[in-house]
């Protein structure tokens, strides 16, 4: 039966979730680019917003969702294509089945307008589109499938905790930012030319935004208005919190300055690593997962990615590929009620819930990168990834939307 208070609070969670992208992590990656690169940010998270909402209506619910028989250990079946049987009667849970479709699909909007920051600015909108498809379609689906389609999915038999998307969003959109960024290739000029971010103030407004909308990602998970949500909201704000500090502090220690962008960049690691473990940690599991997720994610976004010589624009494989990583290896030991957790999963001890989780990762890696690869090989050859020269210099905001953010005087 349909509980008015669970239906009234995933209303609200489902909004937070899409407030997230538009207009969220839109002006959080839009004010990290160049100005001449920012409107390109915002046409991609919109465009991705209809895009993967009718690829979602169409068959990306039934095939996350549905039985798949014999495959159902990977993908469901299209007895639900185009929301056959989803009726204002349809209940899922204590939910309208409405409401859950409108929920999962704010998730597969704002997975793959993740992806786009690993290789801003030099992307053409055209490959961008069509690789989004592909890898929404052979990544995102199957790995969604596996973690939250229930009894027989892969990663339910095996006992594996992601509460709200540890690797079916953040290792899921990190693996497939690093191997789009290195496929791709440097920005013309990186690295010896500075790139600084135009506009902080947008970056820093964008990362408040998807701190409160996380509220909706992380405690929406539950599918309920009950305690397991309400702690699932405050251990996702303590774990951004003590991110937060963590990466202000390391920033005071080695630069002898606090920076919006660190903090910025902190709340978001801290949100990341939290959403596995967010349905089973305790406050103590957020603080921990929290410290390790700025330790972790400073390490990589600035020496790791440095040494290594890769772009990734925006971060999104330090922040979100090792922020998911961290979290979905530490829900494994935070969830267990000697550190203040809800209970691992049934017949496990800390060790073999901990190795549940990182085959979980492992298997999450390698799908998103081979598909990833695949992905952009065959894009590429059928409309080309990467933008000529000349407009990746002029900035993709004239060339490939033929608009300015701003007026030269």
């Amino acid at each position: 039966m349909i509980n008015p208070a669970d239906t009234a609070w995933m209303i609200v969670a489902t909004a937070l979730v899409l407030f997230m992208t538009l207009p969220g992590l839109a002006l959080f990656y839009g004010g990290l680019v160049r100005a001449k690169n920012v409107l390109s940010v915002f046409v991609q998270c919109f465009a991705l917003a209809g895009v993967m909402t009718l690829a979602w209506v169409a068959y990306g619910y039934s095939l996350a969702f549905g039985d798949g028989g014999q495959w159902q250990w990977a993908i469901g079946n299209l007895d639900k294509a185009f929301l056959r049987g989803v009726t204002v009667d349809s209940v899922s849970g204590s939910i309208p089945e409405s409401l859950f479709v409108a929920f999962q699909m704010t998730f597969a909007i704002i997975t793959p307008a993740l992806i786009v920051g690993a290789f801003a600015e030099r992307m053409r909108f055209k490959g961008m589109l069509l690789f989004s498809v592909l890898w929404f379609t052979l990544s995102y689906l199957p790995i969604c499938h596996m973690a939250w389609a229930g009894e027989g999915a892969l990663f339910h038999g095996w006992g594996v905790l992601d509460f709200a998307g540890g690797t079916v969003v953040h290792v899921n959109a990190g693996v497939a930012g690093l191997v789009t960024c290195l496929m791709l290739g440097r920005r013309s000029g990186y690295p010896r030319e500075v790139m600084r971010p135009h506009n902080l103030p947008f970056a820093v407004i964008g990362a408040g935004m998807l701190w409160v909308g996380w509220f909706g990602f992380n405690a929406g998970s539950e599918l309920a208005a009950d305690g397991t949500a309400a702690m699932a909201l405050l251990v996702t704000h303590i774990a951004a919190a003590t991110a937060t500090v963590v990466w202000m502090a390391i920033d005071l220690a080695v630069h002898g300055k606090a920076s919006a962008l660190g903090v910025a960049t902190g709340a978001v690691a801290g949100l990341v690593a939290i959403t596995p473990a967010s349905g089973t940690a305790g406050p103590l599991g957020a603080v921990v997962i929290g410290a390790a997720s700025a330790l972790g994610g400073y390490y990589f976004a600035t020496n790791v990615k440095h040494r290594f010589g890769y772009d990734d624009s925006l971060d999104v494989f330090g922040v979100h590929g090792v922020g998911g990583i961290v979290g979905a290896l530490l829900t494994g030991v935070f969830a267990a009620t000697q550190f203040g957790g809800s209970g691992l999963a049934e017949g496990m001890t800390v060790g073999g819930q901990v190795w549940a989780q990182a085959k979980s990762v492992l298997v999450t890696i390698v799908w998103s990168g081979v598909v990833s690869a695949i992905a952009f090989f065959l894009v590429d050859k059928l409309v080309g990834m990467r933008a000529p020269l000349e407009v990746e210099r002029g900035g993709l905001d004239l060339a490939e939307h033929q608009e300015q953010a701003y007026e030269i005087v």
